[in-house]
């Protein structure tokens, strides 16, 4: 059994925390609630107390008629400070929702209610689970608060994608679901677990893999399809969903990794425990690839980035009347990986992705694993209707520079996205531990 304190701040998505206690409970978790007195305008006391069989405080300066305690322990003989007390006894802090505004408390180091002291006290695995709309989720504030901290060490459950409380509203800004939320804990109380050697680590794809065995390394994924604006509707665009990306996302997180995606236009269901990062253009990836790419130990790049961009797009919608035809002048888009290879480090690790078509892919794959200078090329033959883009499953041949220069080819059959993955992250492990 653990103790999870829930923190829950103002917010539509509050009902879901409701959710989560009745999830962790039955799961075998005790489980005490903080709220702010604006949550009490979504979710009462009463509700949380009922689910958690434990008082549910607003302010620091409140009895805690447990003194501090957990569900199922005894009660102390004196009265603690409750926002010391509290999450000194947690195995973890989840908050859940968090709002804009609480993470820009929690950003700047302020205390002003109970939520936010327990965050200053915390010694124990702090989990942040945004939940707000679309447009204040991706506002540069809510980004830098945000990236604040994960500096600091807290772990961002990052929100979906769908429908939010404004109606016929749609975007990213969801409250992830009670089971992510649950999850998320529990992956992080068994990462706790293992670093005190008390957590069996499950094996992986063949078996022998230890699951952290990328614990410690951070891994930078490019994801999606790029779109170059025609006008203010139009675009060239391609048929990347980004599913490969993020099962490999999902496959490094799984093995321990920090890992950041880069998502060109992904409006998939985004797993938990990875810290996301939107962009549109070939431009945008090529800025936001530039900032990331220095902290990154592993760089998989799978978005598919236009080659070409229409050189003047209209600021307005291009109208039909009067027009017989429509001409497209387009010119390169930079190469963003080429720009990166040119000032990597030496222990960084670089992983392409090739489109080809037809069954000549595997020998221009060669040629390119060759000029582009990566460690690790993966092949897709995109002739084919039943793997590759938007499709479940994938098969593709991982081409790596073997002794003498010959390149070292593993061919991975059709298989489902998440299976490919592993077999990637197996071929990246392999030649880290040889370099």
């Amino acid at each position: 059994m653990s103790r999870i304190l829930l923190g829950v701040s103002g917010g539509i998505a509050a009902y879901k925390a409701l959710e989560f206690v009745r999830l962790a409970t039955e799961a075998g978790h005790a489980v005490r609630v903080v709220q702010t007195p604006t949550s009490l305008r979504f979710v009462g006391k009463a509700s949380f107390a009922a689910l958690t069989g434990a008082p549910v405080l607003l302010s620091e300066f409140e009895r805690d008629p447990a003194r501090g305690a957990f569900p199922g322990e005894p009660v102390p003989a004196h009265d603690p400070l409750s926002h010391l007390a509290l999450v000194a006894n947690a195995d973890i802090y989840l908050i859940a929702p968090a709002s804009a505004n609480t993470i820009a408390k929690l950003a700047g180091g302020m205390a002003d209610n109970l939520l936010t002291s327990c965050a200053l006290a915390a010694g124990c695995p702090v989990l942040l689970a945004p939940a707000m709309n679309n447009r204040m989720y991706a506002h540069a504030a809510t980004q830098a608060n945000l990236r604040t901290l994960r500096e600091r060490g807290v772990v961002v459950l990052e929100p979906g994608t769908g429908r939010l409380a404004s109606k016929g509203e749609e975007g990213v800004g969801r409250l992830a679901e009670p089971a992510e939320m649950l999850a998320a804990c529990d992956a992080l109380l068994a990462g706790a677990a293992g670093a005190n050697g008390a957590a069996e680590r499950p094996p992986g794809r063949d078996g022998t893999k230890a699951q952290g065995s990328l614990s410690g390394c951070t891994v930078l994924i490019t994801a999606g399809g790029t779109r170059e604006p025609i006008d203010s509707v139009r675009y060239i665009g391609n048929s990347s969903s980004g599913r490969m990306g993020l099962a490999l996302a999902k496959a490094a997180r799984d093995r321990g990794a920090e890992v950041r995606l880069l998502a060109a236009n992904i409006a998939l269901h985004r797993p938990s425990g990875i810290a996301y990062r939107d962009v549109r253009t070939a431009r945008e990836l090529a800025e936001a690839c530039e900032e990331e790419f220095p902290a990154c130990d592993v760089l998989i790049m799978v978005a598919a980035v236009a080659d070409f961009r229409p050189s003047e797009p209209a600021e307005g919608k291009i109208k039909r009347a009067g027009r017989q035809r429509l001409e497209l002048v387009l010119e390169p888009t930079a190469d963003v990986l080429a720009g990166l290879l040119s000032r990597r480090r030496e222990t960084q690790t670089i992983v392409g992705f090739a489109a080809e078509h037809g069954p000549e892919a595997v020998r221009l794959g060669r040629e390119k694993l060759a000029a582009k200078g990566v460690e690790v090329l993966v092949v897709n033959d995109i002739s084919r209707s039943d793997i590759g883009f938007d499709a479940e499953a994938n098969e593709v041949t991982i081409l790596s520079a073997g002794a003498g220069g010959a390149p070292i080819e593993e061919h991975v059959p059709r298989s489902s996205k998440d299976a490919v993955a592993q077999a990637i992250l197996d071929v990246v492990e392999r030649v880290r531990s040889d370099s």
